[in-house]
């Protein structure tokens, strides 16, 4: 059984990382199309505007999160009775928070937009119908959210890679549709992605009434139920918040003390970080319902396996994956900009540490979901979260570097883990000692035997781009030997050994 969970796990990830690819390359062609055709100033207010509704991400976040956690919870029961009246309630608490959301917008944001922003006068009309329609276009995914939930509750991944087929193909078309209409390509670039935003919906519900029946949204109210998922996603909010103002607040305080330039650097290692928390992100997306379904089948042992194999499986994929770029952040920088901003470098670096730290803890906070009991989780670590602002205000007044914030941050992440694993260990009766050993220690001695001598070599060395290549080349094969001979278990070896024997096998007699 627990074999074939780990398989699915494994297809699951490679159709996200499928999905993933698809989307970042459709994204990179399409935005230098779009920006050539709705000129610099058109793409600036495009998202400048839209990312005002951007800004509200952490409440899609945290309403997403939510849902899959009370689905999958449902789903992981012998009895699945509930799990249409659940769907339903997620239905309307998402109406009702669309309608909050929507006259907040139309009242507080239009006036934000009219009268706080730079825009030439000459676009403020075409402005304001970027507005309304970005608007409306997060309405429309945030209505969405349930039926995402649900599939990814189910475990269709498949669905995903369809779907985002779909959403890129028409997300392209619509460059080019720009030229075929006579009329403000602005205010049409931004009705034209209201439009596959509703059409990829419209797809996903459509998808969900054929093939899960509790999808059918029928009018169903309980209060007691709806008390629990609000309050569940009260709480999730308030941690995304923390984490956004502790991001965003530093970076404005950067600004302050050491202008533009420093932010442009901040945003490049950022991008590089965003780039890299997509792979284990994907990664995790596929082990999130499984976690849930074994709490909710009180399967505890199941679930233990998923939270430390999941932690330490994600810690090796994105070590693998930035190796690279810490053995030759420099070389890496310079081929991919023209100009690289000071402090770039350091920046990249401290920020890869800073999400290897971070990944550590995603499994655990799926386990915190899977409780339901997330009011003192959420209230603590997102108060270590919100540290960032102020001590970061503190170390730039005293004269500290601009680096001093990654290592503020880089701080609080270590004890954000460790507040992390003392609230909710004990509610899933995993033993702390037993985390420490199978994950936290032979990360550790796998991240410092794989990354030390490949430094110690590159400070040895003539400092050239060919050496240096070299090393980068050489680095993840050297990570993944590491990961092998000393980050696995003997178990693990076996079952990858036997996996790798199979594929092989597979591939001999279809020859």
């Amino acid at each position: 059984m627990e074999a074939n969970n780990y398989k699915r796990m494994a297809k699951n990830a490679g159709l996200l990382y499928f999905r993933m690819l698809l989307t970042m390359a459709v994204s990179l062609y399409t935005s230098r199309v779009v920006l050539s055709t709705l000129g610099v100033d058109d793409f600036g207010i495009y998202h400048l505007v839209g990312g005002f509704i951007t800004m509200l991400g952490f409440l899609h976040g945290a309403m997403s999160s939510a849902t899959q956690r009370f689905l999958s919870f449902e789903l992981g029961k012998p009895d699945k009775n509930n799990l249409s009246s659940v769907f339903s309630m997620s239905i309307n608490i998402h109406l009702l928070i669309a309608v909050a959301i929507f006259l907040l917008g139309e009242t507080l944001g239009i006036w934000f937009i009219t009268t706080q922003l730079t825009i030439p006068t000459e676009r403020m009309e075409a402005a304001r119908w970027v507005f309304h329609l970005s608007l409306l276009t997060f309405l429309v995914s945030v209505a969405s959210v349930p039926y995402n939930a649900i599939i990814i509750a189910h475990e269709r991944m498949s669905v995903f890679a369809w779907m985002s087929i779909i959403d890129v193909s028409l997300k392209l078309l619509i460059v080019f549709m720009l030229a075929w209409f006579g009329m403000d390509t602005l205010i049409l670039y931004a009705a034209l992605m209201l439009a596959v935003v509703a059409i990829v919906t419209l797809a996903y519900k459509l998808y969900c009434n054929s093939k899960f029946p509790e999808s059918r949204f029928r009018f169903y109210w309980d209060k007691s139920l709806f008390n629990t998922m609000l309050s569940y996603t009260g709480w999730n909010i308030w941690g995304n918040i923390a984490a956004v103002m502790g991001n965003h607040g530093v970076n404005v305080m950067l600004n302050i003390f050491f202008g533009p330039a420093v932010n442009a650097a901040r945003t490049i290692a950022f991008q590089v970080s965003a780039a890299l928390n997509n792979f284990v992100q994907n990664l995790q997306s596929a082990i999130n319902p499984q976690i849930i379904k074994s709490y909710a089948a009180n399967d505890l042992s199941y679930m233990h396996k998923l939270v430390c194999y999941g932690a330490k499986y994600n810690f090796f994929l994105l070590l693998i994956i930035s190796s690279p770029i810490i053995i030759a952040t420099d070389l890496a920088l310079e081929t991919w900009l023209e100009t690289v901003p000071p402090y770039t470098g350091s920046f990249v670096k401290l920020v890869i540490v800073n999400i290897l730290i971070d990944s550590i803890s995603l499994p655990l906070m799926t386990a915190a979901q899977a409780t339901g009991k997330i009011k003192l989780y959420q209230t603590v670590v997102g108060g270590i979260l919100l540290l960032n602002l102020p001590l970061a205000y503190i170390f730039l007044s005293a004269g500290h570097q601009p680096q001093s914030t990654l290592l503020i941050s880089i701080s609080l992440s270590i004890a954000g883990l460790g507040a992390r694993l003392a609230i909710i260990t004990p509610l899933i009766k995993l033993r702390s000692y037993e985390f420490m050993i199978r994950v936290i220690f032979r990360i550790t001695i796998v991240a410092l035997l794989s990354l030390l001598p490949a430094l110690t070599i590159k400070s040895l060395l003539p400092d050239n781009s060919v050496n240096t290549f070299i090393l980068m080349i050489l680095s993840p094969l050297w990570v993944a030997v590491s990961i092998y001979l000393l980050g696995l278990g003997a178990d693990e070896k076996s079952y990858l050994l036997d996996s790798t024997k199979r594929f092989v096998t597979r591939d001999k007699i279809k020859v």
